[in-house]
């Protein structure tokens, strides 16, 4: 019995992380959820028939912990990531430095444990979840955007290195999702001082898309299986950008 192939999603808890949990699931893949506290990945291990493991991705002994108990990986979706906008001169340096640590530095350090099972069996699929905000900039998210650009670069740096050894590593890059994490991201700006509603904020996302909408989460699980297939092996590097045509104007 040929035994299935095993996915890690960081993040995995909900939004797209849940989505793309639920579909490599669906597709007869077996599942690891993680995420920084037990909590946030339980109730839908327990629903998927997936195995939770807890992990701060920003935290190297954390890391090493969790990817031991997890086993060897086929396919790494680095999903974890946070956002909390604010003007360059308002931001602290320590919410700066969060998010290069959570946005970049988990994914370097999720790959580094993934890599040298991937590359002693011949194959394996990273896949960084980056967003348009690292290909341009948005105000009020200079720190977001700067980690997202690194991850960008990482991601095209780490796949010209893995090219020869039968992993791919690219990045997903979604304008604004329907997720836990924009309704974050607004409930943040209003509290922050910004006086339009939450309703008038999303229209300006919403806006941005050309399409008129905001992206879904299982789109992004869509092309993420579809990158995880032998159909996608000659895809690598690549920023893959699900944004209606944003960055097309």
């Amino acid at each position: 019995m040929v035994k299935a192939k095993h996915v890690v999603v960081t993040g995995g808890g909900r939004g797209i992380g849940a989505a793309v949990a639920r579909r490599f699931k669906t597709d007869g893949f077996r599942v690891t959820l993680m995420a920084r506290t037990r909590n946030e990945i339980e109730g839908l291990a327990d629903e998927i028939g997936a195995y939770a493991v807890r992990v701060d991705v920003g935290d190297p002994a954390s890391v090493e912990a969790a990817f031991m108990a997890a086993g060897p990986v086929d396919v790494l979706v680095n999903n974890a990531g946070m956002v909390r906008p604010s003007p360059v001169t308002k931001t602290d340096v320590r919410v700066w430095e969060e998010h290069l640590k959570v946005n970049l530095t988990g994914s370097f350090l999720c790959a580094l444990k993934v890599l040298p099972g991937m590359i002693s069996r011949g194959r394996g699929r990273i896949i960084n979840i980056a967003s348009t905000a690292g290909s341009r900039g948005y105000s009020n998210f200079a720190a977001y955007s700067a980690s997202k650009h690194g991850l960008i670069g990482f991601t095209k740096s780490l796949a010209g290195e893995v090219a020869d050894k039968g992993v791919t590593v690219n990045a997903i890059c979604p304008g604004w999702v329907d997720s836990p994490m924009t309704h974050g991201a607004i409930a943040a700006m209003i509290e922050r001082g910004d006086e339009r509603s939450p309703e008038d904020i999303l229209a300006t996302f919403v806006a941005q898309n050309p399409q008129g909408r905001l992206i879904t989460a299982d789109e992004i699980a869509e092309t993420i299986t579809f990158l995880s297939s032998e159909s996608a092996r000659s895809i690598n590097g690549q920023m893959l950008v699900l944004d209606g045509g944003e960055l097309a104007g």
